[in-house]
C-alpha cells in the first residue's frame, strides 16, 4: 500500500479536497486503485449535526454515513463508493481510544496523545486503505489522505505527530506529502508572493515531515520566478513546484496536473506497478470534457429554490449534478438561487424589493428545483414554487422536501385539502399527508432518521422515470429523512393524477413522484445527487435538464439513448466498439460542418 498526504498552509478552503481528489483521478487513468480518506480534526462525531452554513451540505454514502462534502469530490472524480470510516474526526478517534480505555484495553496504562491517539490514528488509516471501493473487490494500491485545516492549527497536531510517525512505519519510499499552499498576488504590486508558501513550509518541516511535492494555488499562473523561488527556499526541484492557477471550471485541474507531469512523478516517487498494455481512455474523455464545458454557449436558467442559499457549498451536491446534466444537455448552467420565504406573501410587507426580485427569478425559470431541508421556515415558499411549476407547466423536480412540498401544494389545491400539511410543521393538520416514518436503528449514527443506500422499485412500467433509468426494475438511491408521505392517501392522491410510480421495497414508502398532463414534474423522496457522477449524470437531473432545454422528447424519440456528442458520458455506451463509431460519427459531422 502507498500513501499520498495531502495537507495545506497559508488559508483553508485552498482547494485541498479538489487537489487530492485531481490526483487520485490521474493515477487511476493510469490503471492505478485508488482511494481516499478525509481528515477532519473537529471534536464532532460526525458531520450529521452541522448546520449547512458550518462546513456546507452533509454528503451522505451508501453506509448511512453523514461525512464532509470532499468525500462527495472523491466518489464524484474517482468513481468509488466510500464509507464511513473513510472520513476520521477527532471526536471518532477519541471516542474509540476512551472506549477501550473503559475496556482495559490499555491494561491500567496512562492514556495519553502519543502514544494512544496517534497510534489509533495510524491504524485507522492502516485497516481503511485496504477496503476495496471500485465495485471489483480488489484491494486500492493508493490511498490519499486530506488533512483538513491548516498547518499550525492547535486541534491538527495529533494528527500531523501521528503522520510523522506514520512514514516511519509504512517506510519512506511507500509515503509521500504533498503541500497545498496559497501564492497571494496583491493588486498593489501585481507581484506573485511567495513568503506565505515558505513560512508554512518551514512549519510543516518544522513538525517532521517534508512535503514532496508543493502545490501552489494562485490566480494567474505561476511566474517562473516565482517557481524557482519556492524551489530554492523550500528544498525541492523545479519540477516538484506544481501552479494550479484558477481555471474555468474543476475540471480542468487534472489536466493541469497531468501537463506538469504529477503523474509520472508521483508512479516514480512511489514506485508504482503500471500496465501498458492498453493507454486508458479516462483522461481523453476528461479532456472532453473539460473542452465541452468552455465550449458550451446555449445557456439554461435554473432556479434553486432553498433555505440555505447564503452559502453555495450547503446544495454542493445538487449544483454539480446539474452541472453533469447540463453538459450532457449540452447548454451551460446558469443557476441562480431564491431563499424560500422570500416567495411568502409576508415578504411583501416586510421587503418587498427582495419580494419582487424572488419572483422575476422564478419567473424567468427554463426550471425549477427545490431540495431537501429540515424545519419550518421557507416552507410555504417552496410550496408556492411547486404551484407556479404545476401550473405554468414548467419543469419542476422536487429533491426530498422537495417532493413533499409538492404533494402538499397538489393537495390544497387540487384535492381541495385547504389545510393539508406535514405533521413535521403542523402536528394537528386535519389532513396529514406527510407523516413521521422512521426506521429505528439503535445505536446508528443519526438516530431514528432513515439514511443510506436503499432499493426503489418502480411499480408502472410505461412511466418517464423508467425510462429515464433504462428500464431497470429497480434503483438504489441514497436517502436522509424521517418524514415521508402518508401511504393513506396515496388513492386520492393518485386519483387526481399525482402518481407514485416507485415504492420501497416494503411497498409502504412512496419514493417517486410523477404528474399527469405536465411536460415534467417529478418528485423523489431520494438524494440522486449523491451518486452522480461527471460522466454519468443523475437521471432525474438530466430529465430536468433536457426538459428545461425543450430537449426531453429528441431524448425519448432515441429511446432515451445519448447523442454522438455525448460520447465522455462512459456509461451511455455499452461496448467500447459502440463508443468509438460514435466518435467516429462525431468527428465525421465536424468535418461535414466545417466544409
Amino acid at each position: 500500500m502507498r500513501y499520498i498526504l495531502v495537507t495545506g498552509g497559508v488559508i483553508s478552503g485552498v482547494g485541498k479536497g479538489i487537489i487530492a481528489s485531481s490526483i487520485g483521478m490521474i493515477l487511476k487513468s493510469a490503471g492505478i486503485r485508488v482511494t481516499s480518506i478525509k481528515i477532519d480534526p473537529y471534536i464532532n462525531i460526525d458531520a450529521g449535526t452541522f448546520s449547512p452554513y458550518e462546513h456546507g451540505e452533509v454528503f451522505v454514502l451508501n453506509d448511512g454515513g453523514e461525512v464532509d462534502l470532499d468525500l462527495g469530490n472523491y466518489e464524484r472524480f474517482l468513481d468509488v463508493t466510500l464509507f464511513r470510516d473513510n472520513n476520521i474526526t477527532t471526536g471518532k478517534i477519541y471516542q474509540h481510544v476512551i472506549n477501550r480505555e473503559r475496556r482495559g484495553d490499555y491494561l491500567g496504562k496512562t492514556v495519553q496523545v502519543v502514544p494512544h491517539i496517534t497510534d489509533a490514528i495510524q491504524d485507522w488509516v492502516e485497516r481503511v486503505a485496504t477496503k476495496p471501493v471500485d465495485g471489483d473487490k480488489r484491494t486500492p494500491q493508493v490511498c490519499i489522505i486530506e488533512l483538513g485545516g491548516t498547518i499550525g492549527d492547535i486541534e491538527g497536531m495529533p494528527f500531523v505527530e501521528a503522520f510523522r510517525q506514520f512514514q516511519f512505519r509504512v517506510k519512506r519510499e511507500n509515503f509521500c506529502c504533498v503541500h497545498v499552499s496559497l501564492v497571494p498576488q496583491p493588486k498593489t504590486t501585481g507581484e506573485q508572493k511567495t513568503k506565505p508558501t515558505q513560512a508554512s513550509i518551514r512549519e510543516l518541516r518544522g513538525l517532521g515531515l517534508s512535503p514532496d511535492i508543493i502545490v501552489c494555488r494562485s490566480q494567474n499562473p505561476l511566474e517562473k520566478s516565482s517557481r524557482d523561488k519556492v524551489s530554492l527556499f523550500c528544498h525541492v526541484q523545479p519540477a516538484q513546484v506544481i501552479c494550479v492557477h484558477d481555471v474555468s471550471s474543476i475540471y480542468h485541474v487534472p489536466l493541469l496536473l497531468e501537463n506538469q507531469k504529477v503523474q509520472a512523478y508521483l508512479i516514480d516517487r512511489l514506485q508504482l506497478q503500471v500496465s501498458t498494455s492498453r493507454p486508458s481512455r479516462l483522461m481523453s474523455r476528461w479532456k472532453e470534457l473539460a473542452d465541452r464545458y468552455d465550449r458550451l454557449l446555449k445557456e439554461v436558467t435554473i432556479v434553486l429554490v432553498g433555505k440555505y442559499t447564503k452559502l453555495e457549498d450547503s446544495y454542493a451536491s445538487v449544483v454539480k449534478a446539474l452541472q453533469h446534466a447540463a453538459l450532457a444537455a449540452s447548454h451551460r448552467l446558469d443557476l441562480k438561487y431564491i431563499e424560500a420565504a422570500d416567495l411568502e406573501p409576508r415578504m411583501q410587507h416586510d421587503d418587498a424589493q427582495r419580494y419582487h426580485h424572488a419572483w422575476k427569478e422564478l419567473v424567468g425559470a427554463n426550471g425549477i428545483i427545490v431540495p431537501g431541508g429540515f424545519g419550518v421556515r421557507g416552507t410555504e415558499g417552496k410550496i408556492l414554487a411547486a404551484n407556479w411549476a404545476r401550473i405554468k407547466k414548467i419543469p419542476y423536480l422536487g429533491i426530498c422536501l422537495g417532493l413533499q412540498c409538492a404533494v402538499i401544494e397538489f393537495s390544497r389545491n387540487v384535492i381541495g385539502w385547504k389545510e393539508a400539511h406535514s405533521t413535521e410543521f403542523d402536528p394537528k393538520t386535519p389532513n396529514p399527508v406527510v407523516i413521521e416514518m422512521p426506521e429505528h436503528n439503535p445505536g446508528q449514527m443519526g438516530g431514528t432518521m432513515r439514511l443510506g443506500q436503499r432499493k426503489t422499485i418502480f411499480k408502472k412500467s410505461d412511466c418517464l422515470m423508467k425510462k429515464l433509468y433504462h428500464n431497470v426494475e429497480c434503483v438504489e438511491e441514497r436517502h436522509r429523512h424521517r418524514f415521508e408521505v402518508n401511504p393513506k392517501m396515496v388513492k386520492d392522491l393518485e386519483e387526481k393524477g399525482m402518481k407514485f410510480v416507485g415504492h420501497s421495497e416494503d411497498g409502504e414508502r412512496m419514493e417517486i413522484m410523477e404528474l399527469d398532463d405536465h411536460p415534467y414534474f417529478i418528485g423523489v423522496q431520494y438524494h440522486p445527487e449523491y451518486i452522480s457522477r461527471p460522466m454519468k449524470p443523475s437521471p432525474p437531473y438530466l430529465g430536468l435538464l433536457l426538459a428545461s432545454c425543450g430537449k426531453l422528447q429528441a431524448y425519448a424519440n432515441r429511446g432515451f439513448r445519448p447523442s454522438p456528442r455525448m460520447s465522455f458520458c462512459e456509461d451511455d455506451y455499452d461496448t467500447d466498439e459502440e463508443l468509438e463509431d460514435a466518435t467516429s460519427q462525431l468527428s465525421v459531422e465536424k468535418t461535414t460542418s466545417t466544409s
